[in-house]
């Protein structure tokens, strides 16, 4: 028979608390393979919560820290360089745990990626001059006409996903919508699938706190720091929530941090509705509270290191 990959996935919304769950498998057999679309950047470290020097020593993290900030990461490249870095554990005789925030990331690494026609460099050419010429708006429109399901489900904010999905239409005569998708789980992995969640209140106020620490921190200094070795808005790492709005605000000239702080957390809390409703999608996800659940989920994760 078949041996299936053994692995732990645990997701939740931005502020959920994963963190803290995952620093108690500090020192037991366990790597983490981060499931977050904005960790993969080197220099985007406060901002995207990114572990601790201390936290990677005590475990093994992978896909964090692994391209520039202008370099497009798509849901392709993870699920592949995902499945690499598992063997890699698993072969060290260690238990991967996939562990992350990105909804799509943690969606296709279960189900398989779409079966979605591969990128034509010619068209995809064609539709990243169209977008700069006319803009992200006019794109965005285009996209409701031909495939309104896509252009509902995709944030406005996401560039590539919005530009994939009109050169799937460009290249097939088809929505990216009518693709498969995936919804069952992958036939050579064995998945405990642990989903986190608190309630709305207390979620808010979670991140709020988290945007405040991410401040005195130094993110603004941060930020400044990217914009002084030549970041700019349209890079894939600076459209990610905590990195964007200092550039709106830039634009609008409303640059001070309390309104940008405020913001961050709008949009934060925005994110984290996003996260939950597409979590929700998921089948055979164990729900469980990070503290009030605390031990059954250690036990869940323990028992997979036996």
């Amino acid at each position: 028979m078949k041996r299936l990959n053994r692995v732990i996935v645990l997701f939740g919304p931005t502020g959920v608390g994963k963190t803290a769950l995952i620093d108690n498998l500090a020192g037991r057999k366990a790597e983490i393979v981060s499931a977050d679309s904005l960790q993969v950047y080197r220099g985007l470290d406060i901002g995207t919560a990114k572990p601790t020097s201390k936290q990677l020593a005590e475990i093994p993290h992978h896909l964090i820290d692994i391209c520039q900030p202008y370099e497009p990461f798509t849901v392709g490249m993870f699920v592949k360089k995902a499945d690499i870095a598992v063997q890699t554990i698993l072969s060290s005789g260690h238990i991967p745990v996939i562990s992350g925030g990105t909804a799509y990331y943690i969606k296709h690494y279960l189900t398989g990626l779409p079966t979605a026609p591969v990128s034509d460099s010619e068209i995809r050419r064609k539709i990243e001059q169209i977008y700069q010429q006319q803009g992200i708006e006019y794109c965005i429109k285009k996209l409701q006409r031909v495939d309104p399901v896509s252009a509902a489900r995709i944030n406005r904010n996401d560039t590539y996903r919005i530009l994939r999905a009109l050169e799937v239409y460009e290249i097939s005569g088809e929505p990216l919508s009518s693709f498969s998708m995936g919804g069952k789980i992958r036939d050579d992995i064995d998945p405990v699938v642990i989903g986190l969640y608190r309630d709305k209140a207390e979620l808010h106020r979670r991140i709020e706190e988290r945007v405040d620490e991410m401040f005195r921190q130094g993110l603004s200094d941060e930020v400044k720091s990217l914009i002084r070795t030549g970041a700019e808005s349209e890079w894939p790492g600076m459209k990610g929530i905590g990195y964007r709005e200092f550039f709106q605000a830039a634009a609008s000239g409303e640059y001070s941090y309390r309104a940008i702080s405020n913001l961050i957390k709008r949009n934060s809390k925005a994110y984290a509705k996003r996260q939950m409703t597409f979590f929700r999608s998921l089948s055979n996800v164990l729900w469980l509270h990070p503290e009030e659940d605390k031990e059954r989920i250690n036990q869940l994760m323990l028992n997979q290191f036996s």
